[in-house]
């Protein structure tokens, strides 16, 4: 949606939703989706600023692997990828530095998510990142110059949030990101993240866990931790034509071990099984666009998971995709 000019501003919305939110308990319940929102947001843009608000994508983390066989979540979730859908507000400020050159600062505010299940299908109650009255502060700056006519970027990107889990136990959430999209050529590209961090459950890093525990998580004699992880993705894209692209990418989210021993009690848990010791995935996709509205695309995923006891589980997935544009 396009919406008036504001004071020199030019205003405009957009809405993601599918029908990935789980499904009905009826019969044939399996074929009837529940609608989900994915992100709504707002944008006021200047020549040179923008305001953004709603709920988006995490701006220090924006890049995602090119997949169409990955649509409730993007490519390489849980494994490297942070990614999570967040209300949020935040101003971007670009510059030019050259005439193939410029430079883009963003910083905002963000929803403290910490990856916990809601506590009721109905009515909204703070979690561990909301119950500590402040939000998550986040920041990005990045370079981008023309190579062989496309963009080559370089951006840096910060995070910060307190969380409360009751009974005087705080933790700090944190990450530190980086981020790449290198032109290796016309046909060649390389991009990816990496991200250090801790308590990044509400992001989708540390296997959707912000915080382990030393006893039951309600027990208030229970010592809570913030889950160190560090991990990323990296992709090469093949531009074979105009019409046809390969894609490799593959990533890995590694939960420190030694915490994960010391902390035996995942939260929501009275001691059941810890968060995975380490999660693996790689993907392999051709995508072919016989004309502008028109995709059709090929997948092979393979994602590998580490238990503590270094068990490993592996699974395969294949994908044949069509998508219409419009």
């Amino acid at each position: 949606m396009f919406g008036p000019e504001i004071a020199g501003a030019k205003t405009r919305g957009d809405l993601q939703a599918d029908f990935a939110g789980g499904f009905q308990y009826a019969p044939n319940g399996i074929a009837l989706g529940l609608f989900r929102l994915r992100t709504a947001t707002m944008h006021v843009d200047w020549a040179r600023t923008s305001i953004v608000a709603g709920q988006d994508a995490p701006f220090f983390s924006a890049l995602s692997p090119t997949s169409f066989a990955t649509l409730a979540e993007p490519a390489l979730s849980y494994s490297g990828n942070l990614w999570m859908w967040i209300p949020q507000v935040r101003v971007e400020r670009r510059f030019a530095v050259s005439e193939n050159s410029n430079l883009i600062l963003q910083g905002g505010i963000l929803d403290g998510l910490t990856g916990q299940p809601p506590a009721y299908a109905y009515g909204r109650t703070p979690q561990a990142g909301e119950y500590s009255r402040q939000p998550g502060y986040a920041s990005r700056v990045a370079w981008s110059h023309n190579v062989f006519g496309q963009p080559f970027t370089l951006g840096a990107g910060g995070y910060y949030g307190r969380q409360n889990w009751g009974f005087g136990r705080n933790v700090d959430s944190w990450a530190g990101t980086v981020d790449w999209t290198v032109p290796l050529g016309k046909v060649l590209g390389l991009s990816g993240e990496f991200y250090r961090g801790k308590a990044l459950g509400g992001l989708g890093g540390g296997s959707y866990q912000s915080a382990v525990f030393s006893g039951a998580p309600s027990d208030p004699a229970s010592r809570v931790q913030g889950l160190d992880t560090l991990g990323g993705w990296a992709q090469l894209k093949v531009r074979a034509s105009s019409k046809v692209e390969f894609n490799f990418a593959g990533g890995q989210d590694n939960p420190f071990a030694s915490e994960i021993r010391a902390f035996p009690f995942p939260y929501g848990s009275g001691g059941g099984q810890a968060p995975a010791a380490r999660n693996q995935s790689g993907l392999f996709n051709v995508i072919y666009r016989p004309r502008s509205d028109l995709v059709l695309s090929a997948e092979y995923g393979h994602i590998a998971t580490y238990q503590i006891d270094n068990s490993r589980y592996t699974a395969d997935r294949f994908n044949l995709v069509m998508g219409i544009l419009f």
